[in-house]
């Protein structure tokens, strides 16, 4: 019991870590969940992919992948493409402040397109393969028969992360109904995707 628990603990901690760090994935959970636009469903999207991926990982799929390293050049290629895209209309939000979301309405078939977002999102950021499948996967190798629940405590630090991000945003909502904080947020994301957006496309 004692191992499990160790084991388990320090798959939360490490998992923690690598997600806390401000990225794409996260400030779009930010900003949807102080629009209060479809929140539980980004969460949802993000916990149980992150989960899916981890397991892949732990199962030994990452050294797999690594022996086709055109796959992972080509996921940079598109995720960067579309990271500079939604970067670029965030930008616009900025420059054009009138055409900006509040945090106390959800637009019309914002449900959808938070949706499909959240998913492109998370499945073309090569940087969610590289800490889920290849470090983790690699760091719960050495955990020998504990692995699964190295992966286990990882999984659900992605959960509890997403949901707090998800959620407590919510507590944003008063400071963030001034036109201006919005411009601030908008200017975060922006900043975040492309610089993002531009690493994965020289990278590749």
């Amino acid at each position: 019991m004692n191992h499990a628990l160790t084991a388990a603990a320090a798959g939360f901690g490490t998992g923690l870590s690598l997600i806390v760090a401000i990225g794409a994935q996260n400030a779009f959970v930010l900003r949807q969940g102080v629009r209060r636009d479809a929140v539980l469903a980004v969460v949802g999207i993000c916990a149980l992919s992150d989960a899916l991926l981890i397991a892949l990982g732990v199962g030994g799929v990452g050294a797999v992948v690594v022996a086709w390293p055109g796959a992972v050049r080509a996921v940079g290629l598109v995720g960067g493409a579309f990271l500079l895209c939604y970067g670029a209309l965030a930008a616009r939000r900025v420059l054009r402040p009138g055409t900006g979301l509040h945090a106390d309405g959800e637009a019309a078939g914002s449900r959808r397109r938070a949706i499909l977002t959240c998913l492109a999102m998370t499945w073309l950021n090569p940087h969610v393969y590289l800490d889920t499948v290849f470090l983790l996967g690699s760091l719960a190798a050495d955990r020998g028969p504990m692995r699964w629940t190295f992966g286990l405590g990882a999984a659900f630090a992605s959960l509890c992360w997403f949901a707090a991000l998800g959620f407590g945003a919510r507590l944003l909502g008063r400071f963030l109904a001034r036109p201006t904080a919005w411009r601030v947020l908008d200017g975060l994301v922006a900043v975040t995707m492309l610089a993002l957006g531009a690493t994965l496309m020289a990278g590749s």
